[in-house]
């Protein structure tokens, strides 16, 4: 009897086993490092704080893109969005493009695998998500399942690969009409916090110290606060449900943090991205996760769609330039994390980043103002930004926000994010031995990675491509008078 006890016991630790994870990607919009767990202040997000206490929480976790569209290109396929020509900002959202050969999305991969791939709006009445999309590809067919959206579907349809994108952290930066009113309040689909306090938070360096920058911050860290209330439902109904056992949770970042200097650039703040990861535990988890600990490996956001086909039994394609870092077959680790930022909108720019574990080297290629450049959409929603030109005008910028305002490309910068994590001492003249061979270093890998990713951005877009997009964002945020 106890050895049929016994033989019983292992058929169905080894089914377990067998049995495929669900996976559930939580994905924030437009942030950086901004939660309790990593340090923040003036912020509440207890949810992911403690995911983070029970999983295992990342501290060097890069975008590909400081923008959406690119970013989501690129971690939507495991690929650079500069190889499959993703790379700027709403392209070939009208045209015949297809990706690569070779190239697919991630929830095709899984749905061959047997997963059920949802894109969740709804938990029962409550909006939790978006439904976003917001790829550089169209023509690829159907990227989730049908009728895929409300989270009820799940429980009836596993192993599942299940995304939810939040909209706090967009905040209300198109109409400025919501108000902040009680410390958390739901109303209809939206949540009002108000947590931060413009009179209490601390602004980075580079931002002059005034009312509107601190209302903007303030407003900003609220809607982090708001998207932690909204993930806090999903990850209430997976426990309900009784799937908590049986899911894999990966919440990270799509891109850097909703400020001016933050998305869009390739500044730390614009590509350094959170992510946590909390194991099901009804299966084994890797050698290199270990509930309530800190990882600090390198990581690009390409490698966590290696990683997620990994967690399914899917063997990494051939071509795929993301790594998995997690499992038996992980490979191995990353030096560096490399980043590209070309058009955006109306907006030409290419510049180029690479990270490694203490410095960050960029390298703008296009010539004129960087940060000072116009995009009507940041011109109009950010409000930091006419203000700089204002101050600026006026001579009244102190500190590093002159510098900003007038730095133009082609340029080169290197900074030390241990000693400068907000990058406002540009070590490019630096005589110091250790940071000119820090330079070098960089310099060459990147260079390399360019040429061996073949990176799209040196052909430039054709006029005609570029102009209705002009004529498009004239039309939602209309243009400057000092633009005009």
């Amino acid at each position: 009897m106890n050895r049929l006890l016994l033989i019983f016991a292992t058929v169905v630790s080894i089914s377990a086993q067998a049995k495929q994870p669900n996976i559930l990607w939580l994905i924030g919009e437009n942030l950086s490092h901004d939660l309790g767990c990593y340090g923040a202040s003036d912020v509440h997000t207890p949810h992911l704080d403690k995911l983070a206490a029970e999983g295992v929480r990342y501290t060097r976790v890069f975008a590909t893109n400081p923008a959406c569209a690119p970013s989501r290109s690129a971690f939507f396929t495991g690929m650079y969005q500069t190889t499959t020509d993703t790379h700027h900002m709403r392209s070939h959202r009208n045209d015949a493009f297809r990706l690569p050969e070779g190239v697919r999305p991630i929830t095709q991969r899984l749905r061959d695998k047997g997963y059920f791939t949802a894109n969740i709006k709804m938990v029962g009445n409550q909006s939790v998500g978006t439904g976003k999309l917001d790829l550089n590809f169209v023509n690829e067919g159907p990227i989730y399942d049908e009728n895929s959206s409300d989270w009820a579907a799940l429980k009836e349809n596993q192993p599942f690969f299940a995304v939810v994108n939040a909209e706090e952290s967009e905040y209300d930066i198109y109409d400025r009409k919501s108000r902040e009113k009680k410390r958390v309040e739901w109303v209809g689909e939206h949540i009002h916090v108000k947590y931060a306090k413009p009179e209490s938070v601390t602004l980075p360096p580079y931002y002059p110290d005034h009312p509107v920058v601190r209302e903007e911050w303030a407003r900003y860290l609220n809607s982090v606060s708001g998207m932690d209330a909204r993930f806090g439902k999903v990850l209430e109904q997976l426990h309900k449900d009784g799937l908590e056992d049986d899911t894999i949770v990966i919440f990270f970042g799509d891109n850097g943090r909703l400020e001016p200097r933050g998305i869009h650039w390739c500044y730390d703040n614009g590509l350094r991205v959170p992510m946590i990861i909390k194991w099901a535990k009804n299966h084994t988890s890797p050698p290199q996760h270990k509930s309530g600990t800190v990882d600090d490996r390198m990581l690009s956001l390409i490698d966590v769609t290696a990683t997620t086909l990994a967690l399914a039994g899917i063997e990494k394609p051939a071509l795929m330039q993301g790594r998995v870092f997690l499992g038996a077959k992980a490979d191995s680790p990353r030096k560096y994390a490399f980043a590209a930022r070309d058009r955006i909108d109306e907006t030409v720019q290419r510049i180029r980043s690479v990270h490694d574990e203490r410095y960050h080297y960029i390298r703008t290629l296009s010539a004129g103002p960087t940060f000072a450049s116009l995009n009507r959409y940041k011109e109009k929603c950010f409000l930091i930004m006419p203000l700089m030109r204002e101050l600026h005008t006026q001579g009244s910028l102190r500190g590093p926000a002159p510098e900003l305002m007038q730095r133009s490309g082609p340029c080169e910068e290197l900074y030390d994010t241990q000693a400068d994590p907000h990058e406002i001492n540009n070590l490019i003249r630096s005589g110091q031995v250790d940071h000119q061979q820090a330079l070098h270093r960089l310099r060459g890998a990147l260079d390399a990675w360019m040429i061996e990713t073949g990176d799209r951005g040196s052909t430039p877009e054709p006029a005609a491509v570029i102009a209705p997009f002009a004529r498009e964002m004239h039309e939602w945020f209309g243009t400057p008078k000092w633009a005009e």
